[in-house]
């Protein structure tokens, strides 16, 4: 794989960093105050020398080999406002994060192009998209943690992570949160998790610490994709708790790697079982880690961008565009 300039917009910082981590440069257009997509190199990860921000005015100026967009706003309108004409014939690919929302089943791709390569994150985000013309394919998440960081479980809570839940509602189960914490103890963590008496927002690089310390996970979320902390968990060995929705059920087996259901009267016995019976945990926890360490490992993950990048170059391949320099090893846990 030769190495590649990557024009992307900062949609979800997380997946973001764990990106980077391919052996290509990319490029962050930003505009001032940092506007939805426009954030560039925002603090709180540790971004590798591979990425560069750059003015969104300066980027039909700027040689690249393929576009990488991340959202409808990317496609429908970020690019007619700075990409040239040129630009807007390079190779391209669009990362979709999210099942459907209008429709699960119904809903149309904004993207119908038989030389766009579409990328999914799961293979139920696929299964209910009906994206048209435009080829598409699934790469899992890939995720990294700090190897000195363990699993202990030593706090009897469950934690749980998620951004902006009080302002995403029933969708990212809001109130099942609040109906579960009535029963059991649990930590909320992300953006805005204060408004509902959480610890707020956690700097990516200092999360897996943190959630290492707890007895296990908690995923009240009904219907998104599969969420990068809940494979950043597993990774460290922290049984999953969760419904039994998306793409949840492969990932987590039953009494193996933690507890799925549908009914969350059923999840929060299940939860208690694991404050109460910590040796239950520890066991859960070595199955966990064992299927997040094979699933969601960053070389592979690598491996599965650089092959879709080679396939969204061939999409386009009779009109000249060359790579540059040849692209170095796959990194390991960093972008270089």
């Amino acid at each position: 794989m030769q190495r590649l300039r990557i024009l992307t917009w900062h949609v979800h910082g997380s997946y973001l960093y764990y990106l980077t981590q391919c052996p290509h440069d990319f490029y962050l257009p930003t505009k001032p105050g940092h506007p939805e997509g426009y954030g560039g190199r925002l603090p709180g990860f540790d971004w590798g020398h591979n990425v560069h921000d750059i003015a969104a005015e300066d980027v039909r100026d700027q040689e690249f080999d393929c576009i990488l967009y991340q959202s409808r706003r990317n496609y429908e309108r970020d690019r007619h406002e700075i990409l040239s004409p040129a630009q807007r014939q390079l190779p391209q690919l669009f990362l979709e994060h999210d099942p459907p929302r209008e429709h699960p089943t119904a809903t149309r791709h904004g993207v119908d192009d038989p030389e766009v390569l579409m990328v999914h994150v799961t293979a139920f985000n696929r299964l209910m998209w009906d994206c048209g013309r435009t080829p598409s394919r699934v790469i899992e998440h890939g995720v990294t943690v700090p190897e000195d960081v363990q699993y202990t479980g030593e706090i009897p809570k469950g934690i749980v992570v998620v951004n902006g839940l009080r302002s995403r509602g029933r969708r990212l189960g809001a109130d099942l949160f609040e109906q579960v914490r009535q029963h059991i103890p649990l930590d909320l963590v992300g953006m805005d998790s204060e408004s509902l008496g959480g610890l707020g927002n956690v700097p990516h690089q200092e999360l897996p610490a943190l959630m290492a310390r707890y007895r296990f996970f908690f995923h009240p979320v009904r219907y998104t994709s599969l969420g990068l902390a809940v494979c950043e968990a597993m990774y460290l060995g922290l049984p999953i708790v969760g419904l039994a929705t998306t793409e949840l059920p492969t990932v987590v087996e039953n009494d193996v790697s933690g507890f799925i259901h549908t009914d969350p009267s059923a999840l929060v016995k299940q939860m208690q079982q694991l404050i109460d019976h910590p040796d239950l945990a520890r066991h859960l926890s070595q199955g966990a880690q064992a299927v997040g360490q094979a699933r969601f490992n960053l070389y592979r993950f690598v491996q599965d961008w650089n092959a879709a990048f080679a396939d969204a170059m061939e999409l386009r391949q009779g009109q000249g565009h060359r790579p540059h320099a040849l692209a170095t090893p796959p990194p390991q846990g960093r972008g270089r």
